[in-house]
């Protein structure tokens, strides 16, 4: 490759010297990063730590429960070709038919210990993706989905099927979602005023967010089975206690489409966070761009709503550690994010299955929610204090 400094060229009057060999070099620079420029040293450091986090993360949980066994039992009883190698084991993994004939130690990692740690991946690359977008459509570091309602919403309609319509507790993870989605609409019908903006969008997630949240406290003086408050405290907190392969299946197919749409989408929020003015100058419909990539990251909020509940804190923490560690391009955001989320939900979810064991030698296990919590206020009062602003991306 050609360079300025063994380029530099200078005319016969030993004046400016010729730009054509530094152009070269540029031109040649641009392609290079416009195939790979982007997967850059501070991604891939981001991706393999999340992974190193998520592995042995995943082995410690493999190897605690009620069952006791040693951490190299539990990695031979992953690792097992048995299992990694038998169709019908992946089939009932998958479709939910009649499982294998497996060795203990294999049946209670695969059917028990792994689907947990699959959850918790599903739920923090939802989660982290889903605030990364909402992120973007506000131009605001601070939004997440618990701030723009779709939390709350998604909360309120658990609690009244678990209060008031107990007959529909089956269908509970989709009631769930269905809530958040609804939530989100009457954000977007309060924020419009000839269209829509950022500081609207925010102000009506806020002020809808503050109301179903009271309407769910107010519904707890109605439920007289004990069981049903902590079950509904179980939802509205988060806690990854008690799921298995049909959590998987269920949160799986809808996060590898909000997944990919958020890729694919990657350039669109770029664009959204140069402003309203310069996105439409460029020739985007903003508000048709916005409310699609909204559902995008709804999408993304309700998979993991399914199947763990209200999980605070992650959509709102990690896009903005990822953002600190690769940038504010979206395609190195939202893949930084995708590997990052679930890195912290693991390490959270470790932490709400051991701490009580560790701190007061109890084998119960805290909701992951309240862990994410512990962690993401003291993350947010070191933003505070080290930096000078923040809120407008």
């Amino acid at each position: 490759m050609i360079t300025y400094e063994r380029a530099r060229v200078y005319d016969d009057d030993g004046g400016q010297p010729v730009m054509a060999a530094d152009t070269a070099a540029s031109e040649a620079t641009t392609r290079r990063e416009q195939l790979v420029g982007w997967f850059d040293g501070s991604l891939a450091t981001l991706c393999l730590g999340s992974l190193a986090v998520i592995v042995g993360g995943g082995l410690v949980q493999v190897s605690h429960g009620a069952y006791s066994m040693s951490i190299a039992e539990a990695w031979r009883a992953v690792f097992n070709p048995n299992v990694l190698l038998n169709l019908q084991a992946w089939d009932a993994f998958i479709w939910g038919l009649e499982m294998p004939e497996m060795t203990t130690e294999s049946l209670i990692v695969w059917n028990i210990r792994l689907p947990r740690v699959f959850v918790a991946m599903l739920v923090g690359m939802n989660l982290a993706v889903s605030g990364a977008i909402f992120q973007a459509v506000t131009r605001n570091e601070l939004a997440s989905p618990f701030i723009l309602g779709v939390s709350s919403g998604a909360g309120l309609m658990i609690l009244l099927t678990l209060v008031v319509f107990t007959g529909m507790a089956a269908f509970l993870p989709l009631i769930a979602a269905v809530g958040g989605a609804i939530a989100f609409l009457i954000v977007y019908v309060i924020a419009w005023k000839n269209g829509t903006s950022p500081v609207r969008l925010v102000l009506a997630g806020v002020i809808v967010g503050t109301v179903f949240s009271s309407v769910q406290t107010a519904l707890f003086f109605f439920a007289d089975d004990i069981g049903v408050v902590q079950s509904a405290i179980a939802w509205t907190t988060g806690s990854l206690t008690g799921t298995d392969w049909e959590q998987v299946r269920m949160a799986l197919p809808w996060t590898v489409l909000a997944m990919g749409l958020a890729l694919v989408s990657s350039r669109q929020l770029n664009v959204l966070l140069l402003g309203e003015d310069t996105a439409s100058s460029l020739g985007m419909n903003v508000e048709k761009v916005r409310f699609a990539l909204s559902g995008v990251a709804v999408l993304a909020a309700a998979a993991s709503i399914a199947v763990a509940g209200i999980v605070g804190f992650v959509g709102l923490i990690v896009p903005h550690m990822v953002r600190n560690i690769v940038g504010s391009n979206y395609k190195k955001l939202v893949i930084g994010c995708v590997f990052a989320g679930p890195a912290l939900m693991i390490a959270a979810d470790v932490g709400a299955r051991l701490g009580m064991s560790v701190l007061a030698g109890s084998d119960t296990q805290i909701p992951v929610g309240i862990v994410t919590g512990l962690i993401g206020g003291p993350y947010f009062l070191y933003l505070m204090r080290r930096q000078d602003k923040m809120g407008e991306i």
